[in-house]
């Protein structure tokens, strides 16, 4: 795993994608699968039945901090694990409805489809 410079959450490309990267402010659609460090129970998978991939704007803090700072820099096709720790993620409340515990540690595996 990789630091993202000035965060706790760390990343690591598992496939490499092509042309520029993604850039805050850019519209960004992805696949995205989250885990719970402490339990290993996805929690939301894009993948799902039922499911679509997830847009979003990238870098302003529209997604939980670890993930609106380990997508920069995505390139379409490629994809990502990031390690989000609770302080970036949805801290010390969790998400209970989602099944994330008080403090939870989040896998995030990311798959870049679109940047606009």
């Amino acid at each position: 795993m990789e630091a993202i410079p000035g965060y706790a959450t760390t990343k690591k490309i598992e496939k490499e994608g092509d042309g520029p990267g993604i850039a805050k402010g850019n519209n960004v659609t992805v696949h995205a699968t989250g885990v719970v460090k402490e339990t290993g129970k996805t929690f939301w998978s894009t993948k799902d039945p039922g499911q679509q991939p997830f847009s979003y704007q990238a870098g302003v803090g529209g997604v939980i901090t670890g993930w609106d700072q380990g997508c920069l820099g995505m390139k379409v096709g490629e994809t990502r694990l990031l390690e989000i720790p609770a302080h970036e993620g949805y801290g010390a409340a969790g998400f209970p409805a989602w099944g994330i515990p008080p403090g939870g540690t989040l896998f995030f595996t990311l798959e870049c489809l679109t940047i606009q």
